[in-house]
């Protein structure tokens, strides 16, 4: 596979040469300061691909292209910016960049509640706890009707577990939920956030889907006539949070999204870690059923316990096998190759990484993007990619 590494830009703590550095040829990344939902200038397209390639790699990916907010609830201005959407993949593919990474994530996108998880090792890792996220939803937020999302006992549980917070505690979680991680189109406080949800009421996991699904009969045609490719990311947490609907969590749903707009152009991203949270799905199964539509790989590795609560693992590790899912990767790419696809190569990335050694404590670090976790997560898959690759072959 091609080895890449998330980047975001030219503030990122984590240089192009540390990227080299790393072994990885290929850069995931976007123009993270037009987050509004415009068209991204062709122009600005260019320059940021010329800087790239000056460092000697190549910009392989884009993930993301913020998909806005009126195109999720289909809202006014939903045709201007789908409008907007179609411009900015007409000129990323001019540009020459024709893998795009998106996800249709209502309101909140990947969430956590810990960004500094101890781990046996003394490393640190992110950490999504179910109780500490039903607290802060229930008791905190105090969102309306948020009772019904929860059992009884969950909510005995969490109200339990806010007799023990203390303040700066739960400050520190309701700034990891609401106030932005790494690669968020929003930040909020609480007020906003509140007022966020509330675009959403009456909106269920049906109308949801249905807005995706009209929103990629407008924008596979386009990626076709592009030769683009575009990779949905699934959900993260791949379940529903504050009440809002998730819609891209299982192989149902990927079916559903591949179904709605059958194209070449029409593909998923696969992170092994976000559908490794739900425990019935069968990721070597799944690699195998959407294979030819598997246009990115997300690899990473999480920890599953019976509360609902998860970790991120190292990357070899935790509740995937993925060896195995490497294994059915790979398969996949020789089988494109065998039938002569020119995009036969299937980019990856490490995705997320514990912080470690020098890393910890810096004053300047994007949760789950330090370096050194990453450079860790590339090599362990390389071992693996190259090892498997060796056994085909023999």
């Amino acid at each position: 596979m091609e080895e890449c590494f998330r980047w975001y830009g030219p503030k990122d703590p984590v240089t192009l040469d540390h990227i080299r550095q790393a072994g990885a040829a290929g850069i995931v990344s976007a123009l993270h300061h037009i987050y509004d939902g415009s068209a991204w200038p062709f122009d600005e397209i260019s320059a940021y691909k010329a800087n790239i390639e000056a460092s000697g790699l190549t910009w392989s990916v884009v993930e993301s292209i913020p998909v806005h907010n009126s195109i999720k609830i289909a809202g006014p201005g939903r045709e201007r910016y789908i409008g907007f959407y179609k411009d900015t993949i007409r000129a990323l593919a001019e540009a020459g960049v024709r893998t795009i990474c998106y996800n249709f994530m209502p309101v909140c996108d990947w969430t956590r509640t810990d960004l500094l998880y101890r781990m046996p090792s003394t490393g640190y890792a992110l950490r999504f706890d179910a109780v500490d996220f039903a607290a802060y939803d229930l008791f905190v937020l105090k969102r309306r009707n948020a009772e019904r999302d929860y059992s009884p006992d969950a909510i005995r549980a969490a109200e339990a577990r806010l007799a023990t917070l203390s303040e700066e505690r739960i400050a520190t979680v309701e700034r990891n939920l609401i106030a932005g991680l790494p690669a968020t189109e929003r930040t909020y406080d609480r007020e906003g956030f509140r007022r966020a949800l509330a675009e959403y009421e009456g909106i269920d996991a049906a109308t949801l889907r249905a807005n995706l699904l009209a929103f990629l009969r407008e924008i596979v045609p386009v990626a076709e006539e592009a030769s683009a490719r575009l990779s949905i990311h699934p959900d993260d947490p791949p379940f529903p949070l504050f009440g809002l609907p998730r819609v891209v969590s299982c192989a149902a749903d990927a079916r559903a999204i591949l179904a709605a707009a059958p194209s070449p152009a029409n593909g998923l991203t696969f992170c092994t870690g976000s559908y490794g949270v739900r425990a019935d799905n069968d990721l070597p199964a799944m690699v195998r059923e959407f294979g030819p539509q598997i246009h990115f790989a997300h690899l990473r590795n999480v920890t599953r316990e019976p509360d609902g609560s998860f970790h991120e693992s190292d990357h070899l590790d935790g509740s995937t096998d993925m060896v195995e899912v490497v294994v059915a990767l790979l398969e996949e790419q020789a089988r494109r190759k065998a039938e002569g696809r020119a995009d036969w190569r299937i980019p990856m990335r490490p995705d997320h990484g514990h912080l470690l050694a020098d890393d910890i404590g810096k004053a300047r670090i994007n949760p789950g993007y330090s370096l050194i976790g990453r450079l860790k997560g590339l090599a362990e898959l390389r071992g693996v990619m190259r090892g498997v690759s060796r056994f085909m072959a023999a």
